[in-house]
């Protein structure tokens, strides 16, 4: 979960590998998702699917405010059993932005009790309420897959290479021969396919493995190393860019879970 406060934050364009459900609690926020810009005001819930490009920054001087929760999308796809399908499948969220006061006032209480102590089973119970009612009032199955053309395809595996070896030192011109295309013709298509330059996407990557890392334990120069990143201060800088936090704030902050 995240409780933020945010006035002259602009988060760059990135991705989540969880889906983000976050409550607008004050002022308004501007992002980006879905290819175009969209607002949230006050009482609004804004809806981000795993790696979905988004970005967000403030409409206003007076900034935003808002409580997230990023349910990985095992989860999601649990509780949508006899929901959706009888296996469960991966929800999909058409609309960047939703206003449901019923839902928000759920969300607003999931979210006082998850800070609390204790109650295990109440908080867990609540939780699935909330997320099977989000699912129930705002989902759409997920668009049966249209088949890929073969650039489609390439570029598809070149994303996989980068999550798979974000530490990797990659070359434009060995990804391109890599996806058998020219080196202009992969910028063009990885940017069209995936929604940002390979560099960018690359970055991602490392944070998550950077964040992966962190989580574990260990140090924070350290998982920059890990990551792939050349140092401390470049790793912190990207952090703060992509997730509003440096990395010792989230490292602090999971400690205090």
């Amino acid at each position: 979960m995240l409780n933020a406060i945010y006035r002259e934050q602009c988060f760059s364009r990135h991705v989540h590998e969880t889906f983000c459900i976050s409550l607008i609690e004050k002022g308004t926020q501007r992002f980006y998702r879905s290819g175009g810009e969209h607002c949230a005001p006050q009482g609004h819930i804004v809806l981000v699917n795993p790696d979905e490009v988004h970005t967000g920054q403030a409409e206003s001087a007076f900034g935003w405010s808002y409580r997230a929760i990023y349910p990985h999308p095992s989860l999601m796809k649990s509780l949508s059993r006899d929901l959706l399908s009888i296996n469960g499948e991966i929800p999909w969220f058409p609309l960047p932005v939703v206003y449901d006061p019923g839902l928000a006032q759920q969300l607003q209480l999931t979210f006082d009790v998850l800070l609390q102590p204790g109650d295990k089973l109440f908080k867990e119970s609540l939780l699935m309420s909330t997320m099977t009612r989000l699912v129930m009032r705002h989902c759409s199955s997920p668009k049966t897959p249209r088949p890929l053309s073969n650039a489609e395809s390439q570029i598809l595996r070149i994303r996989d290479l980068l999550n798979d070896c974000p530490e990797a030192d990659f070359g434009l011109t060995e990804l391109a021969e890599a996806a058998g295309l020219s080196t202009w013709h992969f910028l063009r298509q990885f940017k069209k396919v995936v929604g940002l330059s390979p560099h960018s996407w690359l970055i991602q990557a490392r944070l998550r493995k950077a964040k992966a890392c962190l989580l574990g334990g260990v140090p924070i120069g350290e998982s920059a190393l890990l990551a792939g990143f050349a140092d401390q201060s470049h790793l912190n800088r990207h952090f703060k860019r992509a997730i509003g936090v440096t990395p010792g704030q989230f490292v602090k902050a999971h400690k205090t879970l």
